[in-house]
């Protein structure tokens, strides 16, 4: 398993104005939208191209285009619906689909209620989209899910990640092509599943019901 920490200074920025307690919902949506753009030109470094040559106005040259079949991307519901326009903004080739998952707060363990996926995934790359990475296990159970279905490799992009979150993936997904791009890799989690310093629930600061 890969793991990719962004580095760069406008994302830590709006990382920044997401934490803040203070920052409204509106504004936390523009945020996530933009960071995921940002998150997602890493994310997608390694999406599969093919050749091709084409006229520009001055003579013929080779260039390349997103290879079929077209790559997938699956935000989590419901916070990762949140992500999902910033990352098409930047990938308007590829087909969207959903998993709907839910976590016990006693158990921390998750459960899916939806999904709306092709049935077979084969030769497939997927793009999952969660906030956050805590315990891992929502994240870690939907990526198991995609391959189940015959995914190639899958990455996911959160904006915040814990560590005990990333052990929990890798452990999961031992023996699969699986990418973590992450915006932050904060200290730990805290009894209640919740990542420190984060930024709280995701879902409800992206949709007002905090």
């Amino acid at each position: 398993m890969r793991v990719h920490v962004a580095d760069h200074p406008l994302i830590t920025h709006k990382l920044t104005v997401l934490r803040d307690r203070q920052t409204s919902s509106p504004v936390f949506r523009q945020l996530t939208e933009e960071l995921v753009t940002l998150l997602a030109y890493e994310a997608t470094r390694n999406v599969r191209v093919d050749a091709i040559e084409i006229q520009t106005p001055v003579t013929k040259t080779q260039g390349v285009k997103i290879s079929e079949p077209r790559p997938i991307v699956v935000p989590i519901l419901r916070a990762g619906l949140g992500m999902l326009e910033g990352m098409v903004k930047l990938l308007p080739t590829a087909e969207v689909g959903f998993l709907g998952m839910v976590r016990d707060e006693q158990t921390f363990e998750p459960t899916t209620y939806a999904e709306r996926l092709p049935d077979d995934l084969s030769d497939r790359q997927c793009f999952v989209l969660d906030p956050m990475l805590a315990t891992g296990g929502s994240l870690g159970a939907a990526i198991t899910f995609l391959f189940d279905r015959g995914a190639q490799d899958v990455t996911a992009i959160c904006l915040l990640g814990a560590p005990e979150g990333v052990a929990a993936i890798e452990k999961q997904v031992e023996g699969h092509d699986v990418t973590l791009v992450l915006g932050a890799l904060d200290e730990r989690l805290n009894e209640k599943g919740y990542i420190v310093p984060g930024l709280g629930d995701a879902g409800d600061r992206l949709y007002g019901t905090a």
